[in-house]
C-alpha cells in the first residue's frame, strides 16, 4: 500500500512529469523552495484529485436533479445536506444556514482526504501538515471575518476583553484581551495538529502492517482507520461550527 508519506506516489510522478517543469520555473521565479524532483507534492496532487471528483459528482447530481429522486446519488446528497443542515441548526442556530456550504465542503474534503489513504497507490492529503494547517488557517480567518461582519469590528474586538469591570480593574480587561487572542491563535495549531496527527499515525501503522503481514492483520486496523477518519471529520466540523457560533453571537457582555 502506498501512503505518500515515504515516497512519491505514481500519480504524483506522472503529474510532475507532465507539468512539473513549468511549476518549478514559477517557484524559482518566486524564490520559493521545493523538492527538485517533485515540485508538485503528493498532498497537493491528491487534494486536487479529491476536489475535482467532488466537483464532478456535484455537477452530475445537479444535472439530474428531480423533485422525486430516482437516483442513488441524489438520495445520498439529500441525506448529507440534511445532516449538515441539522448540525448547523443545532450548534449555530437558524442563522447558521448561511454557513452550511462551508461546513459541508469541509466535511466532504476532510472525509475523503482521510479515507483515500486506505486505497493502494494513494496517500491522505490530510496526513500532511501543509494541508491541515491550510484548512485550520482558512477556518480561523473565516470565523473572525464573519464575527466582524455580523457584529462590527469594535464590538467584535470588545468581546475579547471579557465582562465589563470597574475602571480600577481595567488592567484585567487588557489581560483578558491578550489571553483571548492567544487562545484563538492556539486554535489554528489545535485543529491542524489533531487532524494531521491522527491521519498520519493511521497511515504509518497501516504501511507497517501491510509490509509485515499483508493479508490478515491490517484488515481490523483498516476498519478502525475508517472509524477514526469519520470521527476526525466530525470533530473538525464541530469545532468549526462552535467557533463560528461564538464569533457571530450577539449577546452583550455584562
Amino acid at each position: 500500500m502506498a501512503s505518500g508519506i515515504e515516497h512519491v506516489l505514481p500519480l504524483t510522478a506522472a503529474v510532475n512529469e507532465a507539468i512539473g517543469g513549468p511549476v518549478a520555473k514559477l517557484l524559482d521565479a518566486l524564490g520559493l523552495p521545493y523538492p527538485k524532483e517533485t515540485p508538485i507534492p503528493n498532498h497537493l496532487v491528491v487534494a486536487t484529485l479529491i476536489v475535482g471528483g467532488l466537483l464532478l459528482f456535484a455537477w452530475l447530481v445537479r444535472k439530474s436533479l428531480k423533485e422525486v429522486p430516482d437516483r442513488p446519488r441524489q438520495h445520498v446528497t439529500e441525506i448529507f445536506v440534511s445532516t449538515i443542515q441539522n448540525l448547523v441548526d443545532e450548534i449555530i442556530g437558524h442563522r447558521g444556514r448561511r454557513y452550511q456550504a462551508l461546513i459541508g465542503t469541509l466535511a466532504l474534503f476532510i472525509l475523503f482526504g482521510n479515507l483515500i489513504g486506505l486505497l493502494p497507490f494513494f496517500g491522505s492529503p490530510t496526513a500532511s501538515p501543509n494541508t491541515t494547517l491550510a484548512l485550520s488557517i482558512s477556518v480561523f480567518l473565516y470565523y473572525h471575518w464573519q464575527g466582524v461582519r455580523v457584529q462590527g469590528l469594535l464590538r467584535y474586538l470588545r468581546h475579547f476583553a471579557g465582562p465589563e469591570l470597574p475602571i480600577l480593574l481595567l488592567p484585567l480587561n487588557v489581560l483578558f484581551f491578550f489571553i483571548e487572542i492567544l487562545s484563538h491563535c492556539s486554535r489554528v495549531l489545535s485543529l491542524a495538529i489533531r487532524l494531521f496527527g491522527n491521519i498520519f499515525g493511521e497511515d504509518v501503522v497501516l504501511v507497517i502492517l501491510f509490509s509485515l503481514l499483508p493479508y490478515f492483520v491490517p484488515i481490523p486496523m483498516m476498519g478502525l482507520a475508517i472509524f477514526t477518519s469519520v470521527l476526525q471529520t466530525f470533530v473538525f466540523i464541530m469545532l468549526t461550527m462552535m467557533y463560528l457560533a461564538g464569533a457571530v453571537a450577539t449577546e452583550d457582555h455584562h
